[in-house]
C-alpha cells in the first residue's frame, strides 16, 4: 500500500524529519519526506498495512519535541518504481 500523509504543528526545527526516517527504517517503510512552505512536513510512505498504521502512529506521538496538531493521510495507488529506501528530500519552495 502506498499514502500520502502531512504532518501539522510543532514539526519544523526540531530533526521531525530525521524523526520520520529513522521511523521509517525501523518499519521498513520506503518513501519521502520534505517540510513544506506553510511549516508542516509532507511525504509519502510504502509497506505492508500493518507496517504503515504503525509507522503513521509513531508519527503522530513519537518525537519529544514535536507537537504534532494534524496528520492528514491519503491512500495512493501502488507504483512498481516505487523507492526501495526512505529519504528526506529538499524543503517545498517557500513562497
Amino acid at each position: 500500500m502506498r499514502l500520502s500523509f502531512r504532518i501539522t504543528g510543532k514539526v519544523q526545527g526540531i530533526g521531525y524529519r530525521w524523526f520520520v526516517k529513522e521511523t521509517a527504517l525501523r518499519h521498513k517503510v520506503c518513501g519521502w519526506v520534505r517540510n513544506t512552505a506553510d511549516s508542516a512536513v509532507e511525504g509519502e510512505a510504502q509497506g505492508p498495512v500493518p507496517a504503515l498504521d504503525s509507522f503513521l502512529k509513531e508519527l503522530r506521538t513519537g518525537h519529544a519535541w514535536a507537537a504534532v496538531n494534524g496528520a492528514e493521510t491519503q491512500e495512493m495507488l501502488d507504483s512498481e518504481a516505487a523507492e526501495k529506501e526512505f529519504q528526506i528530500k529538499p524543503s517545498e519552495n517557500r513562497q
